[in-house]
């Protein structure tokens, strides 16, 4: 990471938001399934590592500061997205659903991106109206991403561990 500079915690998970964004966009424009194949693979290695962070580290420090539930809803849209990441990865772009679960995908991303960044009421908002310590956070989820991307890039995505669900075998 050649980016030293740090960021408090919400410019940090927002700025991941846009690369996902931009990820995103990417495969859709994407013609190969070689192309493919990778872009899927970012999208899911960048969105294991941030719903990680954010469960380890910002959601925690938001609870009793932001409204319940949106913290609830914001872990059920990670399970969701975990079982579909794992979907993703475990299938190749010629399979029959491979580009619809990406979309689906994409689209549960980013109605999770508007309940976080909404600008009076979502979570960022409230997380800053309670005066948490954004820089002491943005240190701890960049240290934490830093180290979650090193081991997902070298052992691969693990199996999901749910937060809101029964775990089943995907």
């Amino acid at each position: 990471m050649a980016e030293t500079k740090q960021m408090d915690a919400i410019a940090l998970l927002k700025q991941d938001h846009r690369t996902v964004e931009e990820l995103f966009a990417a495969f859709e424009k994407a013609g190969g399934d070689g192309r493919k194949q990778k872009l899927a693979s970012q999208i899911c290695l960048e969105l294991s590592v941030h719903a990680q962070i954010e469960e380890e580290i910002f959601y925690p420090a938001c609870e009793g500061k932001v409204e319940d539930d949106l913290l609830k809803e914001a872990y059920v849209e990670h399970d969701g997205a975990k079982l579909l990441i794992a979907e993703i990865m475990a299938g190749e772009p010629s399979d029959e659903f491979y580009d619809s679960k990406v979309k689906v995908l994409q689209e549960q991303i980013e109605h999770h991106v508007e309940e976080e960044e909404k600008r009076m009421d979502g979570m960022f908002s409230q997380a800053r109206k309670a005066g948490l310590d954004m820089d002491a956070l943005g240190e701890q989820l960049a240290a934490r991403k830093q180290q979650l991307t090193s081991d997902f890039e070298t052992n691969g995505i693990p199996a999901p561990k749910l937060t809101t669900m029964e775990q089943t075998s995907v």
